[in-house]
C-alpha cells in the first residue's frame, strides 16, 4: 500500500461506542489510527468507553489506550463538538451527566437530528436488558474464554486479509449459532426501535449488544454503531444527513455497509496501526 494515504472526506457526525479502554480485547490501535484522520463536526461516544468493570478485575491500561483518550480530547480542543453518553460498562460517569468536561458534554441520552432533519434517539442501549429478559451469552461462557475467542478471531481475520477477503468476525459468527443469542439480538432491536417510536420519533441510534447494523424495524430506523473488541465500527452521517457504517479492517481498509436507500459515503484508506 503506498504510503501516501487520501484525507478521510469530511463528515458531519461520527457514532462510536464499545470500545472498552481497560480490556485486553480493546483494538485501541485500529481506533487511533481511525481517529487521527477523522474529520468530522461532531463525534458521539455512545458507551462503554472505558471498561471500568474490566479494570476492577486487572488493571491493564498500555500506552494506546491512553492515546485514544488524548486523540479525544484533542478533538474536542480543536472544534469537534464530542458528546458522551456513558453505558453501564462506565455507569461511574453517569454521576456527571449535564456536565460539561474539557470540552466534552456528558448527557445520559438526547436527541440528534440528521442534516436531512430525521431525529434520533441516542442512548447506549444497556436500558432494554431488562425489556428483553435475557442475562447475556458471555455471562454464561466467562470471560476467559470470550478472550480466547478474539484471540483466534483476530488469527482468522489475518489470513483471510492476506488472501483478499473482507472482513469476519469469529465472536459473531459463534453468537449466531446461538439461538438464545440471536433471539436476544432480534428482541433488543424491536426494544430499541419502539422506545424511539414511542417518543415519537424516527429512529434510534445505540451500542451495547457489539452488532453493528442498520435495519428498519416496523417502520422506525433502528442504527447499531458496533464496537471496537469485534468489529472495529462506527456510524456515520454524512453532511447530507445519510447514515452508513464503516469498518475499521486489520487490511487497513475502511468498507462502506450503506442504510437501505442509497448512501453516497466513500472508502477511505488508513495507515495501518502500528
Amino acid at each position: 500500500m503506498s504510503s501516501a494515504t487520501p484525507a478521510m472526506p469530511r463528515v458531519r457526525t461520527v457514532f462510536i461506542s464499545d470500545v472498552h479502554l481497560g480490556f485486553r480485547g480493546c483494538q485501541a490501535e485500529y481506533l487511533l489510527a481511525f481517529l487521527n484522520q477523522l474529520d468530522a463536526e461532531q463525534l458521539v461516544l455512545v458507551g462503554d468507553i472505558v471498561d471500568l468493570w474490566s479494570l476492577k478485575r486487572s488493571m491493564y491500561w498500555p500506552p494506546a489506550h491512553q492515546q485514544v483518550l488524548h486523540a479525544i480530547l484533542g478533538l474536542a480542543r480543536t472544534g469537534t463538538r464530542v458528546i458522551y453518553v456513558p453505558g453501564n460498562h462506565d455507569e461511574g460517569f453517569r454521576e456527571l451527566c449535564g456536565a460539561q468536561i474539557e470540552g466534552i458534554e456528558i448527557r445520559r441520552d438526547f436527541i440528534h437530528e440528521t442534516a436531512d432533519g430525521r431525529r434520533y434517539l441516542v442512548l447506549h442501549g444497556d436500558e432494554f436488558d431488562g425489556a428483553v429478559k435475557f442475562a447475556g451469552w458471555l455471562k454464561n461462557i466467562g470471560e476467559q474464554l470470550y478472550d480466547f475467542i478474539l484471540w483466534a478471531g483476530r488469527g482468522v481475520q489475518a489470513i483471510r486479509h492476506r488472501f483478499g477477503y473482507g472482513h469476519w468476525s469469529l465472536a459473531t459468527w459463534i453468537k449466531e449459532q446461538v439461538p438464545d443469542a440471536r433471539r436476544y439480538i432480534e428482541r433488543f432491536e424491536y426494544a430499541a426501535a419502539h422506545a424511539a417510536s414511542r417518543h415519537g420519533l424516527d429512529g434510534v441510534i445505540c451500542g451495547h449488544i457489539h452488532r453493528p447494523g442498520i435495519r428498519d424495524v416496523d417502520g422506525v430506523r433502528y442504527c447499531n454503531d458496533g464496537d471496537w473488541v469485534e468489529h472495529c465500527s462506527a456510524l456515520i452521517e454524512d453532511r447530507n444527513g445519510r447514515l452508513g457504517l464503516m469498518y475499521y479492517t486489520g487490511s487497513a481498509r475502511l468498507e462502506i455497509e450503506a442504510e437501505p436507500r442509497p448512501a453516497v459515503l466513500l472508502p477511505v484508506q488508513l495507515d495501518a496501526a502500528a
